[in-house]
């Protein structure tokens, strides 16, 4: 019997991360010359504070061109309501939740922390490279 792949096998655990006082721009920059959509934003302590998208960062550049400078931080722009996956899950789970989602990428939890992020491309990975 072959084994159920989990989202611990494919997330990605060399993070990018952002902190909540970061200044919006620098952490515009930072999702920009890293060509991602988003980063999880942690707090002094390691914990999972949110996620800034470059939807987020779209806002914050709206508002910019509006008061002609940027002056905020990423706290201000985050999501804090944060969906997560548990490293645990199993491959198919992870995929019905991306079906039942907007989100493109879920941070990864294990016993509280943050260990990494799983997209809907790694999910795709695991499963072709499963079942195909």
């Amino acid at each position: 019997m072959t084994q159920v792949q989990r989202v611990a096998d494919y997330m990605v655990v060399d993070l990018i991360t952002l902190s909540p006082d970061m200044e919006i721009n620098h952490a515009m920059s930072i999702l920009l010359d890293h060509s991602i959509s988003g980063a999880p934003v942690v707090d002094k302590t390691g914990n999972l504070a949110g996620v800034l998208s470059k939807k987020d960062c779209l806002k914050a550049a709206l508002e910019a061109s509006y008061y002609r400078e940027w002056g905020e931080t990423v706290a201000h722009y985050m999501s804090t309501d944060v969906e997560t996956l548990d490293a645990g899950v199993d491959i198919v789970t992870a995929a019905k939740t991306f079906l039942n989602s907007v989100y493109r990428r879920f941070p990864v939890m294990q016993e509280g922390q943050l260990i990494g992020q799983i997209s809907r491309a790694d999910v795709l990975r695991a499963m072709k490279d499963n079942w195909a």
